[in-house]
């Protein structure tokens, strides 16, 4: 049950290198090529206008102020804002062609990861805190926006430039270009440097920011617990400390880009210089006229700005390219295995467990069922109990295949789990536990829940599961917000809504998991009330809390430590005087009982 490596960690356990993966997102932008293909267009005459512009500054030194000619004092203005006029055209067709080719990325790899984690066996969410997965929907993906757009139109506008620009220089003059070109090695060497370590930080910012978010999510969810219990110094010290790591973390990279901005200025300055020395010789030796001073000046200003930009998108790429490795963990995860072929309208719910056994991927070294086997029929109730922690939960979980057995096999209608279409196993099971799920959304809405329901279907079900009786009393009855996971709601209001979904869905197999544990007793009555209407003609798997729903049942499970130590009715196990017995003398006898 191990998860597989990612496709992008290297075999040996070091970190992947950084180009496959850079170039695995880059992928995701192919199918905008046309916005792509406009804003590559613009990026060419952008870096050709600003080329062009210091092309000018021949004609403008030497025929306009050296050698004037009336004719330059029109043609030279009109030729400049001309060039700015195409140049502003260009830059806005690039930055609107990059920033939509780059948002509708980041629209395509959220939609995808966030259908991957769905997909995802429920043993990863054992091991990956949903805060954590929520900043890789929204932390990392900008930053991989940002590596695949900002960081991509820096690089060829300004690499082009610098091309362009250098073209100029070696028309004009070979040596005072070779002047320059000397000091280029050192900024390669510079760039490889500070890219190597950009990825570096930015790696441990993004694991930061995860494990940021579930401090704070943490805190806020039970935010009064932190205050009964006076741990708001306690909680503030906590966040303070991965606060000041991603601090000193942020500043890092700061200082890297400062550092390196600096670095790569002093180089051009040492370039500059070589070639005011270079240039000067040449124009002492007349090779070398005014107008084509001021145009190597001016290329090499204009070079000093794109070197500059592009040492300092590392730190952009790194952080992309950092994120970019986080989620493609993500998609390259093993989803829930789905190869079964069989189809299924609605099975008739004759289950059977035959000698199963279940080992968590977080404890492998504990069996939490451990050859469990039992026979439940369509029309009973199978009650089951024991301590915490002796596997109650782990065994219905098997049932819609949130976990595989390791051992034995589970049929429904006699075909193994495994062989039925998943989808199709999941809608023959409705379930109701003692923490309901439901959503930011109307009562109406968390009733048809994953279903088409008319109000008529809806108010009908509602009214079968004692929850019309509150619903009519809400300012807008079906249509009233309930607020997150319900909190306007009681808990004995919230298991109602929670049975009249599971009563809309109808299906043949019931797991009701401690569903009226936490309820006071009049929720309780009104709860166990609808639950009777539910159960009916149903199989019905009972993880049980309370006498009242025990006692009636047809057969009870007894585990303990993942074993199945008693199997009977309540009678039975009673007279039988065992672990039954015990536990319902010490966990299950009423009050005065």
């Amino acid at each position: 049950m191990s998860e597989p490596r990612p496709a992008a960690a290297a075999a040996d356990g070091r970190p992947p290198a950084a180009w496959p993966i850079y170039r695995r997102l880059l992928g995701y932008a192919g199918r905008y090529w046309p916005l792509l293909t406009a804003a590559s267009i613009g990026m060419v005459v952008e870096a050709l206008a600003g080329g062009a512009f210091v092309q000018l500054m021949k004609p403008l030194v030497n025929d306009g102020f050296v050698d004037p000619k009336p004719e330059m004092a029109v043609l030279l203005p009109l030729a400049i804002v001309g060039l700015f006029v195409l140049r502003g055209i260009a830059t806005f067709v690039t930055d609107y062609g990059m920033a939509r080719a780059g948002r509708s990325v980041v629209r395509d790899l959220r939609e995808q990861i966030l259908g991957k984690y769905l997909r995802l066996p429920s043993s990863h969410f054992d091991v990956e805190s949903v805060p954590a997965m929520v900043s890789r929907l929204n932390f990392d993906t900008e930053q991989v926006t940002q590596a695949g757009t900002d960081a991509v139109k820096t690089i060829v506008t300004d690499g082009l430039t610098i091309v362009y620009l250098l073209a100029i220089m070696l028309w004009v003059s070979v040596k005072v270009t070779l002047a320059m070109v000397l000091i280029t090695p050192l900024i390669g060497v510079l760039v490889w440097y500070v890219g190597k370590r950009y990825r570096r930080i930015s790696r441990g910012i993004q694991d930061g920011m995860g494990r940021l978010a579930q401090s704070a999510e943490q805190s806020l969810a039970a935010q009064q617990d932190v205050k009964v219990y006076g741990a708001q110094a306690f909680e503030q010290s906590r966040y303070s400390l991965l606060v000041n790591r991603m601090l000193r973390l942020n500043m890092k990279v700061e200082a890297t880009r400062a550092g390196s901005s600096a670095l790569v200025q002093m180089l051009a300055a040492l370039a500059l210089a070589a070639i005011v020395w270079v240039a000067t010789r040449e124009a002492l030796q007349g090779r070398l006229d005014a107008g084509e001073f001021v145009q190597l000046m001016t290329a090499m200003m204009g070079i000093i700005p794109s070197l500059r930009r592009i040492t300092n998108v590392q730190s952009v790429i790194g952080r992309g390219v950092a994120a970019a490795e986080r989620l493609f963990a993500i998609v390259d995860s093993r989803e829930e295995a789905d190869t079964g072929r069989v189809a299924i309208a609605r099975a008739r719910g004759e289950l059977a467990f035959d000698d199963v056994s279940l080992r968590y991927e977080r404890d492998p070294s504990r069996l939490a069922l451990d050859g469990i086997s039992f026979r439940a029929r369509p029309g009973t109730v199978t009650a089951i109990v024991g301590r915490s922690g002796s596997g109650k939960t782990s065994l219905v979980r098997l049932l819609p295949r949130f976990y595989e057995p390791d051992a034995g096999r589970i049929t429904l209608d006699g075909i193994d789990l495994r062989d039925y279409r998943l989808g199709d196993l999941r809608r023959q099971i409705a379930l109701v536990g003692q923490r309901v799920m439901l959503f930011d959304d109307s009562v109406a809405a968390n009733i048809a829940y994953g279903s088409e329901a008319s109000p008529q279907q809806l108010r009908a079900v509602a009214e079968a599961a004692n929850a019309w009786e509150f619903i009519e009393r809400l300012p807008q009855q079906l249509d009233t917000p309930i607020g997150e996971n319900g909190a306007l709601l009681s808990g004995g209001q919230r298991q109602r809504l929670a049975i009249a979904r599971a009563m809309l869905k109808d299906a043949p197999i019931l797991i009701l998991d401690e569903a009226t544990a936490a309820l006071d007793t009049e929720s309780e009555r009104l709860v166990q009330d609808a639950l009777n209407r539910l159960m009916p003609e149903r199989t019905t798997l009972v993880i049980a809390h309370r006498l009242s729903t025990i006692e009636h049942a047809d057969q009870v499970l007894v585990l303990d430590q993942g074993r199945l130590q008693e199997q009977g009715t309540h009678a039975e196990l009673l007279a039988r005087g065992g672990l039954y017995a015990h536990l319902h003398r010490m966990q299950f006898r009423e009050p005065g009982a």
